[in-house]
Parts: structure tokens; C-alpha cells; sequence
């Protein structure tokens, strides 16, 4: 591969510090589904392993960004997380991926837009994200409700607020 070689994948530019941690990368779609039995939310990819890109201009920061193919900010979010782990028998077993990908998008389904999935040619990228946070969303502190687990489904997710995380 030369210097100059054409990167296979779309750039999404990344934080640096999101850029240089060992998170999972969880990358969600929306208003893909159809039907009427549907989840507004699918988990499109999750993975530890990304292909970064690390632009300089002069004398400026420079800038970091995740190659995924296939991504379309019509329909895609991506969204980084730490490693998860659930309490079996006393013991914390780590999550997997795809376990960790289902919780978020469980989590984020009440934020996601209702919108069709195509779109006319001359129309362009989209000014408004695929899930919009709602202003009582807090990401850093989410519980797993595990009362009635559902078959080859995680528990349902809930935002706690901040007045239940002082408690």
C-alpha cells in the first residue's frame, strides 16, 4: 500500500480521547426496519478492534477519525462504551459485543426519529442526528432491570436520574 492510498470506508471523525481508548464501538440503525412488530433501533456493528485516521493541519490539533464501510449518517449513530459486566452467582462475567449493543439501543430507542428510509436524489446529508437525547437522558448511569428476561434479549434499560444516583 502506498503513502497516498485511497482508504476502503467512510471517516467519521472521533474525540481523541475516544480515538486512543480500548472501548467498545457500538454503531446502531435506525429507520431501517420495517413492519408493524418492529424495534426502531438495530445494532448495525460492535466491535474493540477500529481503523483509525489521525489528520494534521498546520499548526493546528489534529484531527482523528474511524473508518467504517458502509456508514451513512441518514441512518447510522456510533457510540463508544466501556466494557459492561453482569453479576451471576456472585461472580461479574464480562459482556459481550452484540449483549452490550442491544442494551444501548434499548436504552436510546425513545430518542430515535420516525422517518422514512429513503430519500430523494437531489436531497443532502441530514443537519438533525438519527436519535436525538432527550434533555432527562443521562448516559453515564444506566440500570438493568432483569425482572422478566426475555428470550435471546437483554434486559430493558432505564435512565436513572439524578436524583435516584444520590440515593
Amino acid at each position: 500500500m502506498s503513502i497516498f492510498g485511497k482508504q476502503h470506508g467512510t471517516l467519521v471523525p472521533v474525540h481523541a480521547d475516544n480515538a486512543k481508548s480500548k472501548d467498545w464501538l457500538v454503531l446502531l440503525e435506525a429507520a431501517t426496519i420495517v413492519g408493524q412488530q418492529r424495534d426502531k433501533l438495530r445494532v448495525a456493528l460492535t466491535t474493540q478492534e477500529r481503523k483509525l485516521v489521525k489528520k494534521r493541519r498546520l499548526f493546528g490539533k489534529p484531527q482523528y477519525f474511524v473508518v467504517i464501510d458502509g456508514y451513512d449518517p441518514r441512518i447510522h449513530a456510533l457510540y463508544f462504551c466501556p466494557q459492561l459486566y453482569k453479576n451471576e452467582n456472585g461472580s461479574l462475567v464480562p459482556l459481550t459485543g452484540p449483549e452490550i449493543g442491544q442494551l444501548m439501543a434499548q436504552a436510546l430507542e425513545g430518542g430515535a426519529i420516525e422517518k422514512s428510509p429513503w430519500y430523494e436524489p437531489a436531497e443532502g446529508t441530514p443537519k438533525d442526528l438519527v436519535i436525538k437525547a432527550a434533555p432527562n437522558m443521562e448516559l453515564d448511569s444506566l440500570v438493568v432491570d432483569a425482572t422478566n428476561p426475555r428470550a435471546n434479549k437483554p434486559a430493558p434499560l432505564r435512565a436513572v436520574g439524578t436524583s435516584e444516583k444520590d440515593k
